[in-house]
């Protein structure tokens, strides 16, 4: 089910991204709107990019060929879908997850994650910092600082460990906008037998992390 409100929150930080010179979304601006293509990362970047053509390229990369078409149609398949029935009163109701991953360095895994993957740091904790959290949309991801490797020799990737699974919409879109980012893939993006596809993304202390989506 698409969600609006995680739609509006996703134009404002394009453009929040086109303001900062991120280039990692120069390459999707110009896949999906007209008026730039043939220019380059930087010419881009340059340009006056608002709200409005943010919204047309989530629309664009979604197939539909306007903002309002596209709220449309994520609306109608939201009031399609059954709803759960409320839990009875006094039932605990799980509301969240927060992956661990293990580091070595609080500060370049939280630059990683901001700088490469499009996350926010929320916060890093201690002096030099020993624990730290990143989040984007709705994922958070806790950092913990270690000073050995948590796994031994080539086990983690001999045996794909993964250290978190996300579930993403628009998966093929993530996958464009970290390929332009020279982010390291431990697995491309495939799709498996089950219909959904799925890339990996290796940190640079190795932590798997698989992003998927239909």
């Amino acid at each position: 089910m698409i969600n609006l409100e995680n739609l509006r929150k996703r134009t404002r930080q394009l453009v929040r991204w086109h303001h900062q010179r991120n280039y990692t979304v120069a390459a999707r601006i110009r896949a999906a709107l007209p008026r730039f293509h043939g220019l380059n990362d930087e010419q881009i970047l340059a340009q006056r990019f608002i709200l409005a053509d943010a919204q047309l390229l989530l629309a664009r990369e979604a197939g539909f060929d306007s903002w309002a078409t596209f709220t449309s149609g994520a609306t109608e398949m939201s009031q399609s879908i059954p709803q759960p029935h409320p839990n009875p009163p006094n039932e605990p109701v799980l509301t969240g997850a927060e992956p661990q991953l293990f580091v070595s360095d609080i500060g370049a895994a939280c630059a990683f994650f901001e700088q490469q993957l499009g996350f926010t740091v929320v916060f890093s904790h201690g002096e030099p910092p020993f624990y730290g959290q990143v989040r984007r949309d709705s994922v958070r991801l806790n950092l913990r600082h270690v000073d050995d490797p948590v796994f031994t020799g080539a086990v983690r990737e001999d045996d794909q460990l993964l250290s978190a699974s996300i579930t993403v919409e628009q998966v093929k879109a993530l996958y464009t906008e970290y390929v332009a980012a020279d982010v390291e893939f431990h697995q491309t993006l495939k799709r498996q037998p089950w219909g959904a596809n799925q890339f990996v993304v290796r940190d640079p202390d190795g932590n798997l992390i698989l992003f998927g989506g239909q």
